[in-house]
C-alpha cells in the first residue's frame, strides 16, 4: 500500500496531493520529506510509514537540503526509537552508517552492482568519493578486483567504512583511506588505477583532472556522475557529454562515453547522469 491511499481517510484531497508518496529506507530508518504546510501532521505521516513497513522502528524527516563538504542532511526524529545509526543490507552485503553524521543514498544500489559486473580481475580501482564504502565493497564482493582504494573526506564515513569493510570481510582488497581524494592522488595514487569510481555529482567535474591523473599511462574507465538540468527540449544526457567531452579535448586526452543514462530524478527537470568514459591515452 502506498502512503497516500493509506492516508486517504484521514487526509483531504488537496493535503494528499501535496504529500511525497515516495521516501528513502535505509536499514529500519525511514527518512521523508515533508511540504511545509504538511509538518504539524508529522507524527501521522510517520505512524502511516511505519503501519505500512513494518521492519522500521525510527522515522525521521529531512528538514534542509544535502549541504557542507560531508554532505550532511538535517534530520528531525518523528516517531519510533530515537536514533540516526543503522546497518543497511544491499546485494547481501551489510552497510553499518548513522545518518547524521555520513551521507548515504540507497537509491543508487543498481549503480553500484552495475558497476561491479564490469570490474575485471585483477584491476585496481580508485574510488574518490566512497563515502560508508557501498561502490567499494559492493565491487570486492561481486568481482575479482585485485586492490581498491576507498577515499573520503569525511572523518566519520571513514570510520564506518572501515567498520563495514570488516563487517564484509574484505579487508584484503579495499584500503579506507580519509583525506581530499585530489591530495591522495597527488601525493600516493598517481597512475596506478584501471578505473576510477566519481560518484560525487557535486565536486566530479572539479576533479576530474585528478581522476585521469590516478589511471595508468595506457587508459582505464572513468565512472563519471554529475547533476543536470534540462529545459522542456534539452537532453541532460546529452548536455552532461558535452559538458565533460569538452574538459577532456582541452586536456588533449583520446577518450570515448562508452555508456550513459539518467540514474534519478532529484528535483523539477534536475537529473543525477552517469558517464562511463574510456580513456584510451593521456598526454
Amino acid at each position: 500500500m502506498r502512503l497516500r491511499e493509506k492516508l486517504a481517510g484521514t487526509f483531504s484531497p488537496n493535503e494528499l496531493k501535496m504529500l511525497y508518496n515516495s521516501f528513502d529506507i535505509v536499514g529500519d530508518i525511514a527518512i521523508l520529506r515533508l511540504p511545509k504546510a504538511l509538518e504539524s501532521r508529522g507524527e501521522v505521516i510517520a505512524e502511516a510509514v511505519m503501519q505500512i513497513n513494518k521492519h522500521v522502528r525510527t522515522v525521521l524527516c529531512q528538514v534542509g537540503p544535502v549541504s557542507g563538504e560531508h554532505r550532511l542532511r538535517e534530520l528531525k526524529w518523528l516517531l519510533g526509537e530515537k536514533k540516526t545509526e543503522t546497518i543497511h543490507r544491499e546485494h547481501g552485503c551489510l552497510f553499518k552508517v548513522d545518518l547524521a553524521k555520513c551521507y548515504f543514498s540507497p537509491r543508487l544500489l543498481y549503480e553500484r552492482m552495475r558497476i561491479a559486473r564490469q570490474v575485471n580481475p585483477g584491476e585496481v580501482i580508485v574510488n574518490m568519493f566512497a563515502g560508508v564504502g557501498c561502490f567499494s565493497i559492493i565491487i570486492a564482493k561481486y568481482s575479482r578486483a585485485r586492490k581498491i582504494y576507498s577515499i573520503d573526506i569525511n572523518p566519520d564515513a571513514v570510520k564506518y567504512m572501515q567498520a563495514n569493510i570488516v563487517l564484509n570481510k574484505v579487508e584484503d582488497i579495499i584500503e579506507a583511506i580519509e583525506g581530499d581524494s585530489k591530495e591522495v592522488i597527488i601525493s600516493k595514487l598517481k597512475g596506478v588505477a584501471d578505473r576510477v569510481l566519481m560518484p560525487l555529482p557535486e565536486k566530479a567535474y572539479e576533479y576530474l583532472d585528478y581522476a585521469l591523473m590516478a589511471l595508468k599511462s595506457a587508459g582505464g574507465i572513468i565512472h563519471y556522475y554529475d547533476f543536470e538540468h534540462a529545459g522542456k527540449n534539452e537532453d541532460p544526457v546529452a548536455k552532461v557529454a558535452e559538458k565533460v567531452s569538452r574538459k577532456l579535448l582541452s586536456m588533449k586526452v583520446n577518450f570515448n562515453v562508452t555508456f550513459a543514462r539518467i540514474v534519478r530524478t532529484v528535483g523539477p527537470r534536475w537529473y543525477q547522469i552517469v558517464l562511463d568514459i574510456f580513456i584510451t591515452g593521456k598526454d
